[in-house]
């Protein structure tokens, strides 16, 4: 059965075995994770980095953005969650899909790429090498390796 609305349930770990209708947001992992609203019982994982989903949280309900299009799984389903409300989406061609995913992909590479360059050395006053952002930019670094960038 294909679900209208979710129930926000904030938590440290994603469990194991999700429930239907209920959209787990661990900020600590910075990751949401819910069963695909049509009611194929596929999990739904959306993490929440500058180049993936943002999460608005009004102190009562939540919103995800982008939409989510899930291309991968049997039924293809594509809606938005807003207000922590399923929003149909219409149906994409392939082409469509391909070209999001392209365009996903470059500004991933541009983003990451850009914080990459945060590591290379800078010569100080004195002619010493420093390395300002090496700490931030292992972060960074870390976070897309998880994320399997």
């Amino acid at each position: 059965m294909a679900t209208k609305q979710l129930k926000i349930q904030f938590c440290e770990f994603i469990p194991t075995e999700i429930e239907e209708g209920t959209l787990y947001i661990s900020m600590e992992f910075a990751t949401a994770s819910h069963k695909c609203a049509c009611g194929c019982g596929q999990e739904v994982v959306t993490p929440f980095t500058p180049t993936d989903w943002k999460l608005t949280y009004d102190g009562e309900s939540v919103s995800l953005s982008p939409s989510i299009g899930n291309w991968s799984y049997q039924c293809r389903s594509h809606y938005f969650i807003k207000n922590s409300k399923i929003v149909w989406a219409g149906n994409m061609s392939q082409k469509a899909i391909d070209a999001g995913r392209f365009h996903d992909q470059l500004n991933k590479n541009r983003h990451y790429k850009q914080h990459d360059t945060s590591m290379e050395e800078t010569q100080n006053k004195d002619g010493r090498q420093d390395k300002p952002n090496e700490k931030r930019a292992g972060i960074f670094k870390s976070i897309a390796r998880f994320f399997g960038f």
